[in-house]
């Protein structure tokens, strides 16, 4: 069977989107409203009217263009498809292309990774976000617990008001009072003993002949010694015994006997420090306050605790060198 001849091929070539174009304005649609029922942009709708399957993604998108168009206005899908066959010249065997009610244009590889990139890229966004709101609420709260601790105001007897730290690091308020050098110790003076003065007995010439002797006892008893006057020492004011505060109602007292020099700080239990301080070998602190009392030892070996009489194991309540414990809990 012969070919048949080009003129007669070209002439027999009908676009099926004249077809279509005349179809749809016969209904009264416009192109936009075809295009938005296909789901496909005005521009590829013109185009597939006009002929210009070229510009469309492909012959087999095309022709799947055309069958929905066709189903869409109601006209024979089979006469079209062979019009776009014949149109462009290409062959539709093996293609299993079916007419859909909504045309879904093929997802481009370069809008995928974009997608992908743009979710990554938010999820980083997030997680660094929440990560720096962590940060943030962590670090304001020890804030407020490093404002909330660190100092204490305290009024004293005189009408002042003083600060103390409660945060102070004990072994270093320690460290620092050990290192500190002892104040010199007054020297006082020896008095010393005049060296007593001897008397020198003088000669006795010898007596005459007729002269009497004298007794050999009081010939030979030696002057009397001179005593040098005796230095007197100024006596030393007497020293009153210390005057235990008088103890209120319900409240307790702790006593503490320091046999090494450590850092001390007494709480009553309204907060307020009633002693905070360094402590020297052989001081004592006899204090009474509203229970239950805070006592932080620096040194907890150097201090004998007792309250209200009663001694206190302070060894349970101790880590490292340092000791915090209630009293009267």
């Amino acid at each position: 069977m012969k070919a048949a001849h080009p003129e007669v091929v070209a002439a027999n070539r009908v676009n099926p989107g004249d077809t279509l174009r005349q179809a749809r304005e016969s209904n009264g649609w416009s192109l936009a409203e075809v295009a938005l029922k296909l789901n496909l942009t005005t521009t590829s709708l013109g185009n597939l009217e006009a002929g210009a399957f070229d510009k469309l993604p492909g012959h087999t998108f095309a022709r799947g263009y055309i069958r929905a168009y066709a189903k869409l206005l109601g006209i024979d899908q089979a006469v079209l498809v062979q019009q776009f066959d014949q149109f462009t010249g290409t062959d539709s065997q093996g293609s299993n292309v079916h007419g859909l009610g909504r045309i879904e244009e093929p997802v481009r590889v370069s809008h995928t990774i974009l997608r992908i990139v743009s979710l990554l890229l938010l999820i980083a966004v997030i997680g660094g976000g929440f990560v720096w709101w962590q940060d943030q609420a962590s670090q304001r709260t020890k804030d407020m617990t490093s404002n909330a601790m660190e100092h204490v105001e305290v009024e004293s007897a005189d009408g002042t008001t003083q600060i103390h730290p409660l945060d102070e690091p004990e072994d270093q308020a320690v460290a620092e009072g050990q290192a500190a050098p002892e104040a010199p110790v007054a020297e006082q003076p020896v008095p010393e003993t005049a060296p007593a003065a001897t008397a020198a007995v003088p000669a006795t010439p010898a007596a005459p002949a007729h002269t009497p002797a004298v007794p050999a006892a009081q010939a030979h008893t030696p002057a009397a010694p001179v005593q040098a006057p005796a230095t007197t020492t100024p006596a030393a004011p007497a020293i009153s015994p210390p005057t235990t505060p008088a103890l209120i109602a319900g409240d307790g007292r702790v006593q503490i006997t320091f046999v090494a020099d450590c850092w001390t700080q007494l709480t009553d239990g309204n907060g307020k420090v009633l002693f905070s301080g360094l402590k020297r070998k052989g001081d004592t602190l006899d204090q009474g306050g509203k229970p239950p009392l805070t006592l932080r030892l620096g040194f907890a070996r150097g201090a004998q605790v007792a309250y209200n009489g009663q001694p206190v194991d302070v060894a349970p309540f101790t880590s490292g060198e340092t000791a915090r414990l209630k009293l009267g809990q």
